[in-house]
């Protein structure tokens, strides 16, 4: 498990990986809607709707996600998306620990990941997902229906927020239910869903960690993709269950995949049923 030390989201500055020192900056995504309080993490174009969920008070939060410059120059040529963040409240972070769904014992020193497939996270409501999320194919109806406001198209665009991320609003939503997406990081894998408290033990964020920066010990693994993401490798389209209001993409192909590097014993799985994976 991280500690405040070696956990770097939503701090800009230099951090020292690998014997390298990178820039990190903190950029605004927006605000996320989440009036019922459950708050879900996913690969979106795989398993919205079937992420993991973690209890915040209901509300609106702004979303952060925290970007490192690895290009050799320092020159900005090179940038990989680090943490996506939910904050909670503003506050100095005192202690890193696993974001728990409700109800679950997970030992100490082990966490919820997201399994990614699509090269991509987000957060959204979970309910919302079911009320605000057509029938049918998202794929070909919502992801890339070849329009300015697919997600894909927004996802890609400079000019929406910044290249590789987007805030969206969902194609039924009534109040504002959206979905925030962020590459992630070096592409596929399994990344651990974490939450910063601060000396009194109150939250101040949710946290999805992409394992790009960490301490020199915990980074000695392999990225897990070091190239580009690109949509075109996005892999089966999600559909929405027959009889059903709202779709939900497939368990993703190799979600049990290790990520770059990983804090401990990690568990997950888009069909509600956990796996572990020991990560070092």
């Amino acid at each position: 498990m991280p500690t405040p030390e070696n956990f770097h989201a939503l701090r800009p500055g230099p951090v020292l990986v690998d014997g390298q020192t990178w820039a990190l900056t903190v950029h605004d995504l927006g605000l996320l809607q989440v009036p019922s309080g459950h708050l879900e993490a996913s690969d979106p174009f795989v398993n919205l709707g079937e992420g993991q969920v973690v209890g915040v008070p209901p509300g609106e939060y702004p979303v952060r996600v925290t970007v490192a410059d690895v290009s050799d120059e320092q020159d900005g040529s090179h940038l990989r998306e680090a943490y996506l963040s939910v904050v909670l409240a503003e506050g100095e972070a005192a202690a890193v620990e696993a974001a728990r769904q409700s109800g679950d014992d997970l030992p100490d020193g082990e966490y919820w990941v997201v399994p990614v497939d699509a090269g991509t996270v987000a957060f959204a409501d979970a309910e919302a997902v079911g009320t605000a999320m057509p029938a049918g194919d998202w794929y070909e109806d919502v992801f890339d229906n070849d329009q300015d406001d697919s997600w894909f198209a927004l996802m890609d665009s400079a000019e929406h927020l910044r290249g590789g991320c987007a805030n969206i609003v969902m194609p039924l939503a009534k109040a504002g239910e959206n979905v925030v997406l962020s590459h992630s990081g070096w592409g596929d894998g399994a990344y651990p869903v974490l939450r910063t408290l601060d000396a009194t033990g109150r939250p101040l964020a949710i946290h999805i960690d992409l394992l790009v920066v960490g301490s020199d010990e915990e980074d000695e693994a392999a990225p897990a993709e070091d190239a580009p993401v690109s949509h075109a490798d996005t892999p089966a389209p999600a559909t929405a269950p027959a009889g059903s209001s709202a779709g939900s993409g497939p368990a993703p192909a190799g979600g049990e995949d290790r990520g770059r590097g990983c804090w401990g014993d990690c568990w997950g799985g888009s069909d509600g049923r956990p796996f572990q994976q020991t990560c070092g």
